[in-house]
């Protein structure tokens, strides 16, 4: 079971590295474009609200990311502080209140995604569904993350540290 999620993270970050870096390189292109075109001709309507929508995907899915690195900002002084079992109690406390509160946030996430499915964006006219799906689907990947966590340290008795620096 270990190396199941394992293998689900490793595939996480595998997939998200380069859809990442594709976003963020699609960012720069458009608001380059956006800069150009407001100075050199007639600003293009769109860039704006694509460069909106990218940011917010490469957001949640960096979060994603960050997850999967063990890289969100956490303040471990009082768990280093304790005993090594006491320790890896609240490590797992921890990770199952994330738990609960990812799986909360994809559920009402997904409600409100359905609930503004009839929406438009003002210059694309794409649905906003597309644009909030993100939410919902970063939840779940980091509630996957965070379960693999957890396992982890119920079957190592390990916590989960930072992975090392992305070449």
């Amino acid at each position: 079971m270990l190396r199941l999620f394992g293998l689900v993270d490793r595939a996480i970050g595998a997939v998200l590295r380069p859809v990442l870096a594709a976003g963020m390189a699609a960012l720069i292109a458009v608001i380059t474009l956006q800069i150009v075109s407001r100075v050199a001709f007639t600003a293009v309507g769109w860039t704006e609200e694509v460069a909106r929508f990218l940011l917010v995907w490469l957001t949640f899915l960096g979060a994603v990311l960050a997850w999967q690195q063990h890289r969100h900002i956490a303040v471990g002084v009082l768990v280093d502080a304790l005993p090594e079992r006491a320790g890896r109690v609240v490590s797992g406390v921890a990770l199952v209140a994330g738990l609960v509160f990812l799986l909360a946030l994809a559920w009402i996430a997904q409600d409100y995604r359905a609930l503004q499915s009839f929406q438009k964006s003002a210059s694309l006219r794409i649905p906003m569904s597309y644009v909030y799906a993100v939410i919902p689907i970063s939840a779940l990947l980091m509630a996957l993350l965070a379960l693999s966590d957890l396992v982890h340290l119920a079957v190592t008795g390990k916590r989960p540290q930072p992975s090392e620096p992305v070449e």
